[in-house]
């Protein structure tokens, strides 16, 4: 008989936002996502306790992506567990729970290129020592496509959604089609207001792939993220709700297409706006929230536009 598994949200609080991760109550109990280095031990473990469960048993370990909020506690958990759970992340974003160095080459190249804050890289680099519980070798690498057996006849899909990172994967639990998304879908954004991904067509393609077919019944989101009105989704959304997201996601990635390409097609213009050479985009959408505080996903949004779109990045 197939174990049909409950799902327990865990929630850890950082920075401006929360952050979710989710314990899979299969034979071979998995989390998905890890938070940042303190929460396995401050935040995972005592909520599993109070549902009669023990960290240590934990046996998978999914990561969503490489970002320092979503690995910063993987080599923590892992290490909780004896290192006997398998650690399971995007090839593509492998590197970024290899080396903190990744991190950092991440910010350059990406919204570093455009903020204004001469000690960003620097910021940077302490957070990756301060949210990275260490660097380790994952267990297993996917490109989308595998199933993963977590015993019992429990399944989980793997579905490639770049877009937020390059290695966006979302964890599908097939008997309930339960769709754990991390970043891969933004909606209006969280604390910043803003949606950030760093490449818009992967994201497009991405959103329509869950939405179209995969159409979750059940969706977990990385972040309490927003509707346009600016209230947050839940911590579970059923399938209404991520129809609406999903949805809602497209729309504000068509708005923003379309302002990036005016923007583009005049000429970006260095000024004094903190929004500079991007001030025209904010303006035409309305955004008015700090494009500076980190994850900055204005600019890192910005960023992923101009390369393919602008003939004279």
């Amino acid at each position: 008989m197939t174990h049909s598994p409950t799902i327990h949200p865990l929630v850890s609080p950082w920075g401006r936002f929360g952050l979710y991760s989710f314990y899979i109550d299969a034979p071979e109990p998995a989390v998905v996502d890890t938070g940042i280095a303190s929460s396995p031990a401050e935040g995972m473990a005592p909520a599993l306790a109070a549902i009669g469960r023990r960290v240590e048993d934990v046996r998978w370990i999914l990561l969503t992506h490489g970002h320092i909020d979503h690995v910063g506690g993987a080599h923590a958990l892992w290490e909780l567990t004896g290192r006997r759970a398998r650690v399971v992340i995007h090839e593509a974003d492998a590197p970024m729970l290899r080396s903190r160095r990744a991190h950092v080459a991440e910010y350059r190249a990406g919204r570093g290129r455009h903020l204004r804050d001469p000690n960003g890289e620097a910021a940077v680099t302490a957070a990756t020592y301060a949210v990275i519980s260490g660097e380790m070798e994952p267990s297993l690498l996917v490109r989308g496509g595998e199933t993963l057996s977590l015993g019992g006849g429990v399944t989980v899909s793997v579905h490639s959604v770049p877009g937020h990172t390059p290695g966006s994967v979302a964890y599908v639990v097939d008997d309930r089609r339960a769709v754990f998304a991390g970043d891969a879908v933004q909606v209006h954004g969280a604390a910043n207001g803003f949606p950030g991904y760093t490449d818009p067509a992967a994201y497009r393609t991405a959103l329509e792939h869950l939405r179209d077919e995969v159409r979750p019944r059940h969706l977990y989101l990385g972040h309490p993220y927003r509707r346009a009105d600016g209230t947050p989704y839940g911590v579970e959304l059923d399938a209404g709700q991520a129809r609406e997201a999903l949805d809602q996601s497209l729309a504000a990635e068509r708005r923003i297409t379309e302002a990036v390409r005016r923007c583009l097609a005049d000429g970006p213009r260095e000024t004094d706006s903190p929004y500079s050479p991007f001030a025209r985009v904010a303006e035409e959408l309305g955004y008015t929230g700090d494009p500076t505080a980190e994850p900055s996903p204005f600019f890192t949004t910005m960023a992923g536009y101009r390369t393919p779109l602008d003939p004279n990045p």
